[in-house]
């Protein structure tokens, strides 16, 4: 009877003993806490904002591009497809997922040409629309396109030519 209880004993001994080292082996690591966020990285591609090619005409207008790469114009101004490229801005940020990041929009930018006049250019909208979530594991990049409008005046204040500047964006991560 003694054996019996030491040998009942014994078994349960060696299973809860069992039992422990497969829990140790198949339990995962445990955290109290996420990881840190890490701060976002911006990177600006090769694609620059343009507008391509196009005629202001007697009045002039605007010429637009969307986010998405669709161009337009209002008033006189003709689009011409001479082969000149037109995008939007693009850029890759890269971050944790679950990253809510904001677009500011710089201020409206005077683009100067190469033979002489001068253009406004009103950044746009973006794709996807500020503010938006990062939601590719990391370091994987989001891809985020940036629209903007052009006011032209007419063919005698907007000779042909290339017209240059520089705008800003702040990316703002919460």
């Amino acid at each position: 009877m003694i054996s019996n209880i030491i040998s009942g004993f014994t078994e349960k001994r060696h299973l809860i003993q069992f039992c422990a080292v497969f829990f140790l082996l198949t339990s995962s690591a445990l955290k109290a806490q996420e990881d840190p966020p890490r701060p976002i990285a911006v990177t600006a591609t090769a694609q620059s904002l343009g507008f391509g090619a196009f005629y202001p005409g007697a009045a002039g207008g605007t010429v637009s591009i969307s986010p998405l790469g669709a161009r337009s114009a209002t008033g006189d101004v003709v689009l011409l497809n001479l082969g000149f490229t037109f995008a939007p801005a693009l850029y890759e940020i890269v971050g944790n997922p679950g990253t809510v990041i904001t677009l500011l929009n710089g201020s409206d930018v005077l683009l100067t040409g190469s033979n002489g006049g001068s253009m406004t250019l009103h950044i746009g909208l973006s794709n996807p629309l500020s503010p938006f979530v990062l939601s590719a594991p990391y370091p994987m990049p989001t891809q985020l396109r940036i629209g903007g409008t052009l006011s032209v005046g007419n063919i005698g204040a907007n000779p042909p030519g290339a017209y240059t500047g520089t705008f800003n964006v702040t990316f703002n991560q919460q």
